[in-house]
């Protein structure tokens, strides 16, 4: 078997297994009924596809950005890998996918390649996230659709969100998503107020989440470090010089955020905090590696200073919060990805179209931004009288 038709077939086996993974976290999500642990029926898994798909097609239009922009520079490129995410028991929440990705088969030689490569895939993904939000934000079902997934909620009739996010007689999960200016506006200006759905239940509504979460993965990828999408945009707009200042600045300011809202060292026990202080230190230590300072001593003492600052602000200032989630996207991009971009062997700097399409970029990324995406909590019994 030759090796352009082995990686067909894996990709077309990932594409099928990641259709069928969104497409239960679908089911999953809409209903509340989880592969698992059942039951779950085929109309559950029929119905999980109004997520999957919407979702999978931004995604779809997001990598072949990048590949038919890397065709049109004559630069040889796979198509995409999709990585499924199963239903696994200790995820407490999965949309059945980590993504995509495609392989460039050849060195990109100049800065406007690198450029138009890297901005292409997160714009064209981020057009076809309008149309889908859109979609969903016009074609909102009546309120009651709730108490479909929510049958408990009858008895409270619309107004059950002054009930049900309390203590209840069982432990449940309770998933809030944040706005992001984007969806502000869809929100305030696209869709019928009375029909707009709670906070704590867009996830039950597969179109707009499926959205939501589009907007949520393109504004990591226009990060702006290493070779994400944007880092490439922001190389291609200042060079590699100035790459290199604004990707250490913003990978330190974005670990220190996701510390924030997870390395919180006055929720240490005392007669624990001579433990979890050194291992946090050291967490950190292994995410600020990816700065590529030449002593490891240097490393060791900005994990130091960035642990005692947190320490400061936990202890003084507690209302000031960031977003854990955002830590572990920082280590992933730390350890295996790196925050520095290569330099091109033609630095040939942007024209105006360009410069007009990574400003959009950034303004892309700006207006996708949610300070705290995904919090998810669990609400715990009442207490017994």
């Amino acid at each position: 078997m030759n090796t352009d038709l082995r990686r067909g077939i894996i990709q077309a086996s990932l594409f099928i297994a990641t259709i069928i993974t969104t497409t239960l976290a679908g089911g999953e999500l809409m209903y509340g009924k989880s592969f698992l642990y059942g039951p779950y029926s085929w109309d559950d898994f029929i119905g999980g596809l109004q997520f999957s798909v919407p979702l999978l097609l931004i995604l779809t239009v997001h990598e072949f950005g990048h590949y038919l922009t890397a065709r049109y520079h004559k630069v040889k490129a796979t198509l995409p890998f999709y990585i499924p995410l199963p239903p696994l028991p200790f995820l407490m929440f999965n949309i059945g996918t980590m993504g995509a990705v495609i392989r460039l088969k050849e060195q990109v030689y100049s800065r406007r390649q690198n450029f138009d490569i890297g901005v292409a895939g997160p714009l064209a993904g981020f057009v076809m996230a309008i149309i889908v939000l859109f979609y969903g934000f016009t074609h909102l079902p009546e309120p009651e659709y709730i108490f479909n997934v929510h049958p408990e909620y009858k008895a409270y009739g619309l107004a059950y969100a002054d009930h049900v996010y309390q203590p209840q007689d069982k432990e449940v999960i309770d998933l809030t998503i944040g706005d992001n200016l984007l969806f502000l506006f869809f929100k305030n200006y696209v869709a019928d107020p009375a029909r707009m759905p709670n906070a704590h239940e867009i996830y039950h509504y597969p179109i707009i989440f499926a959205g939501y979460m589009a907007l949520f993965f393109t504004f990591l990828n226009l990060l702006p470090v290493g070779q994400l999408d944007g880092g490439h945009v922001v190389y291609g707009l200042f060079g590699l010089k100035k790459h290199r200042i604004i990707a250490t600045v913003f990978f330190v300011a974005f670990t220190f955020y996701g510390a924030l809202g997870f390395l919180n060292p006055t929720d240490f026990p005392n007669d624990s905090l001579m433990i979890a202080a050194p291992l946090s230190i050291l967490f950190l230590y292994n995410v600020l590696h990816a700065l590529g300072l030449p002593k490891k001593r240097d490393t060791l003492m900005y994990a130091v200073l960035m642990f005692a600052v947190l320490f400061v602000l936990a202890r003084f200032v507690p209302q000031v919060q960031g977003y854990s989630g955002f830590l572990f996207f920082a280590f992933i991009v730390g350890r295996f990805v790196g925050i520095q971009h290569p330099p091109s062997l033609v630095e040939e700097p942007l024209d105006f179209r360009r410069k007009v399409l990574g400003w959009i970029a950034v303004v892309v990324f700006i207006i996708c931004f949610t300070p705290a995406p995904l919090q998810m909590a669990i609400l715990a019994k009442k207490a017994m009288p």
